[in-house]
């Protein structure tokens, strides 16, 4: 079996998978500029399209989107609705930095994509998977897929990571 149908498996609808895509390359914080308007460089928004279409080609698409508000992340959301990982681009305000983004698993069905800031997103994960923060690094433009029962009350602990890839893994050579 090749790999892009290993990884494009259909789930049992009684699972959720979430993936989380931590925004791309972006423009280096200056001193009095605020942090929320801080866009993706040039080589972000290349390298984080490319991410993008070669996680479409893999099979991973989302029912839903939902994205900090913060610029970086809403371009790397809109990015990856561009090729395709997911329709419309949902802002959620508990996706900043420094916020929790648990609440947003509540009633979580299907596939929904989340994208955001570091730490918050590891430390989702590891939430998630039942281990410490700091056992995952997720880098700019980096992808995981997390899955769990449906069944169960609390995802607490009871995800499984399906996978988790830096960006260099999904780019070609010259990227």
């Amino acid at each position: 079996m090749s790999k892009a149908l290993l990884f494009a498996c259909v789930p049992a609808s009684t699972s959720v998978d979430l993936f989380l895509l931590r925004h791309g390359i972006a423009e280096q914080r200056c001193h009095g500029v605020d942090d929320s308007l801080r866009p993706l460089t040039e080589q972000g928004i290349l390298r984080t399209m490319e991410v993008a279409r070669r996680l479409r080609s893999l099979g991973f698409a989302a029912d839903r989107l939902l994205s900090s508000p913060y610029l970086r992340a809403a371009q790397t959301a809109e990015l990856a609705q561009q090729a395709g990982l997911a329709g419309r681009v949902e802002f959620e305000s508990c996706l900043l930095p420094g916020r929790d983004p648990w609440p947003l698993l509540e009633g979580l069905v299907g596939r929904c994509l989340l994208v955001g800031h570091e730490p918050d997103l590891t430390h989702l994960a590891a939430r998630l998977l039942g281990i410490p923060t700091g056992c995952l690094v997720l880098k700019k433009a980096g992808f995981a897929h997390l899955r769990w029962s449906q069944q169960k009350r609390s995802p607490a602990g009871r995800a499984t990571l399906q996978v988790l890839l830096r960006p260099s893994v999904l780019l070609p050579c010259s990227a």
